[in-house]
């Protein structure tokens, strides 16, 4: 667990994922289309990766693992977390908040 959340900290926004993943791919690229340059760990392709996924079955308490993001260093959630906080407004308050969205003059 302490290797997941050492990773989550270092980045403001950090995915872990899986490169088979259709859900995980559709998740990076929501991000990528918000202007944000996510840290990604494909779980798959990591020598710790096993380890990894078992860190987050326990964090999150169910199963897939992936997607599993974090955002200032804090787990928010999987697929439908982020998708529900894209629809009502908060994901783009949530990566200003933690430095990974430029505040927009317009805004």
């Amino acid at each position: 667990m302490d290797c997941v959340l050492k990773k989550a900290s270092q980045h403001a926004v950090v995915i872990f994922s899986n490169s088979s993943c259709c859900m995980c791919h559709a998740i990076k690229r929501l991000f990528y289309e918000q202007g944000v340059n996510p840290m990604i760990y494909e779980l798959d392709e990591d020598t710790n990766g096993r380890e990894m996924e078992c860190s987050l079955v326990r964090l999150q308490g169910c199963n897939p693992s992936v997607p599993a993001v974090f955002i200032g260093g804090k787990f928010v959630g999987s697929a439908n977390t982020i998708l529900t906080l894209l629809i009502n407004g908060s994901l783009k308050t949530m990566l200003k908040d933690a430095g990974a969205l430029l505040a927009l003059i317009s805004d």
